[in-house]
């Protein structure tokens, strides 16, 4: 299994680097279609730009260990219900993410009159987000259940499997089980079980989560980055700064239910922070061949949002807020369950609310 997982995380890796190459290089175009007329200041914006980089890996590094630090704060250990009420938070800010932010500027790009042709025609936005949830399924799927095979050494028997039914069947009796089997030492490997099949679920959604924010945060970085209007960049600094501050929340929450080891922790999380920062340094520096209405431009940037916002949606549906929510632990308590929804619609609001700067 560690041998597989690594394998994954390289190819996850390989295929994100890939991307902030490959990207500037897609986005450059000739320009046909005339840019609206801007006030440019080119010393102030890069002084924008600057303080942007600052404090939006200060604030995605911040946002992404609070949930972390669970290990050394008891009261947002993922057992806790605090943790549930911020997780459903952060759940809420992906999702609006997704709809609010992602989505629309998809639309925007795909459907712009600078691009020509009857092919154009066609509802490409909606399309893609489509394919690239039902992606994000089939991987979901197939990874958990790769992970799942080579960990407890194959697809178990009909013997096995009747046994495993049976005591699915009974979870919510887990005391009974532990006393009727605790003789025969079956209940703890059930237990065992169980839980590492949950942790390799949690691994697989942190992973899949974070390629889908990344990808996102590297085209908001390459845009920001290529502007030369103080008028544009001055809001967007401070809206993207709790943008990345709510998201970090969401994928934190996700790192630390998957129980990764430190180096990996480290990883996941230096990566989230720096992809827009990163993205941000790669538009300054194309800032002078950059043509965000040139047609190249424009459906590189909309196929990668609308994919993007598919993965958010799909990610932040079902793997985040369906889990919790279904969950017997929030299911049980009635006060728990008004919590999580109040923070869901808060987080939801608080991030729609932002689409009025960024």
């Amino acid at each position: 299994m560690t041998f597989s997982m690594k394998k994954f995380n390289k190819l996850v890796l390989f295929h994100l680097f890939l991307l902030i190459a490959v990207l500037p290089i897609l986005a450059r175009g000739e320009c046909t279609c005339d840019s609206e007329s801007e006030e440019h200041n080119k010393t102030l914006a890069r002084k924008y730009k600057i303080a942007a980089i600052a404090s939006i890996l200060v604030a995605g590094a911040i946002g992404v260990c609070l949930p972390i630090l669970g290990k050394t704060i008891p009261a947002l250990s993922p057992e806790r219900n605090v943790f549930f009420m911020i997780k459903a938070f952060a759940a809420g800010v992906i999702l609006s993410t997704g709809f609010i932010h992602v989505l629309p500027d998809a639309f925007d790009h795909l459907t712009s009159p600078c691009l020509k042709g009857s092919a154009w025609e066609f509802p490409f936005t909606g399309f893609v987000a489509m394919c690239s949830a039902i992606g994000t399924l089939m991987v979901d799927a197939f990874a958990t259940s790769y992970y799942r095979k080579s960990h407890f050494g194959g697809v178990k028997g009909p013997a096995q499997a009747s046994v495993g039914d049976e005591e699915r069947d009974g979870e919510h009796a887990e005391h009974v089980h532990v006393h009727t089997h605790a003789t025969h030492g079956h209940s703890h490997g059930s237990v065992e079980d169980s839980g590492s099949s949950e942790l390799l679920r949690h691994r697989v959604i942190s992973q899949v989560l974070e390629l889908g924010i990344v990808v996102h945060s590297v085209i908001i970085g390459i845009s920001l980055g290529a502007s030369e209007s103080p008028k544009t960049i001055r809001p967007l600094v401070a809206a993207l700064t709790f943008h990345q501050f709510f998201e970090g929340m969401g994928l934190g929450g996700c790192i630390a239910q998957a129980k990764f080891k430190a180096r990996a922790v480290t990883i996941m999380g230096l990566f989230f922070s720096l992809t827009t920062p990163v993205g941000i340094a790669i538009g300054m520096g194309i800032s002078s061949r950059y043509d965000e209405n040139s047609p190249t431009a424009l459906i590189v940037e909309g196929i990668f949002n609308a994919a993007s916002a598919g993965i958010l949606i799909y990610m932040s549906l079902v793997d985040l807020l369906a889990a919790d929510f279904m969950s017997p632990k929030l299911q049980s308590s009635g006060r728990l369950q008004i919590g999580a929804n109040l923070s869901l619609l808060f987080g939801a609001g608080c991030m729609s609310l932002l689409a009025k700067w960024a």
